[in-house]
């Protein structure tokens, strides 16, 4: 069993289980960060069709990838995994809107933002503690 006490530091087993937990939503956002930035035609057409102004895909991209550097430096990882919840969060929004099941993954990149986070860092161990069922 990893070591998930809420005390002291991971150990390097759980760490570098909640750094590759980390991954995927890091590497997934700043993909679509960039692509945001970029604007391929899919990209344009796809906010069209979700009746987003054009104007602000560039915006979102900005936000999305300033939402990642916080949440990659770890004195500010536990305010970026709120941010990037809250922009996973608006992503979801936006599939439930349009009644497209591809909500489902940016609730997943949340829960291994938050997964990955949890695995690497006492702190938030601390703060959700979980604990085996009482006997």
């Amino acid at each position: 069993m990893p070591n998930l006490s809420t005390t002291g530091s991971p150990g390097k087993m759980t760490r570098a289980a909640g750094y590759v937990l980390s991954a995927l939503p890091v590497l997934m956002m700043l993909m679509s960060g960039t692509m945001k930035l970029v604007q391929p035609p899919m990209v344009v057409e796809g906010f069209a069709k979700s009746g987003i102004v054009p104007s602000t895909i560039s915006a979102i991209g900005i936000v999305e990838l300033l939402c990642v550097v916080v949440y990659l430096i770890p004195r500010t990882a536990v305010l970026g995994a709120i941010l990037v919840t809250g922009y996973l969060g608006g992503a979801v929004y936006v599939h439930v809107q349009k009644g497209e099941p591809a909500m489902l993954a940016p609730l997943l990149l949340g829960m291994c933002a938050w997964g990955g986070l949890y695995l690497r860092d006492a702190r938030v161990r601390a703060l959700i503690p979980l604990r085996a069922p009482a006997e």
